[in-house]
């Protein structure tokens, strides 16, 4: 058999009113209270938000992966279509001071996201894992020179509008 009991917290209060402020939390008379009995909780989040996969696995890399090498080049296109995208770089640099770089480019501006620290004394790997927005009109952009290889990884996670894009071929 289960025990009511009355919570009598300030700070629980509040955060029920400023979560849930159509249960009326702030009417005088209505209390918190707990039960000693045991309910269980369905999280429906995944679903709710157009997947039936977690987050860290709708990230996966898949076949749909693409990769692109620069090396030499100044201001290659990586995406131009709108959306959230995981990007993986991996850079490395040989003997001599070489520089990469990863930008974003909104028609107009370019705004460096990521970049390395070259040190000409010796060979340096650098790998980075992140998540980009590209807007309309908006592109990812990379840049290396010539002592530096940049592989850039890309797959979208989500579109413009946040919905969610599961791994190739998961049903």
């Amino acid at each position: 058999m289960s025990q009511e009991f009355v919570i009598k917290s300030t700070a629980l209060e509040d955060k029920i009113n400023q979560l849930l402020p159509s249960q009326g939390g702030a009417q005088a008379g209505v209390d918190l209270s707990a039960s000693s009995m045991i309910v269980p909780i369905i999280d429906l989040t995944e679903s709710a938000e157009g997947s039936t996969l977690r987050q860290d696995l709708q990230t996966a890399v898949d076949s749909a992966t693409t990769k692109t090498l620069i090396n030499n080049a100044t201001n290659t296109v990586l995406l131009t279509t709108t959306g959230f995208f995981r990007v993986r770089i991996v850079n490395s640099n040989k003997s001599g001071v070489s520089q990469a770089s990863v930008n974003l480019f909104d028609g107009t501006t370019s705004t460096d996201i990521w970049q390395t620290n070259p040190d000409s004394s010796c060979l340096d790997i650098v790998q980075q894992d992140f998540v980009v927005y590209l807007r309309a009109g908006d592109s990812l952009r990379g840049t290396a020179q010539a002592n530096s290889f940049l592989n850039v990884f890309t797959r979208q996670i989500a579109d413009v509008s946040g919905n969610l894009t599961n791994p190739l071929g998961f049903v």
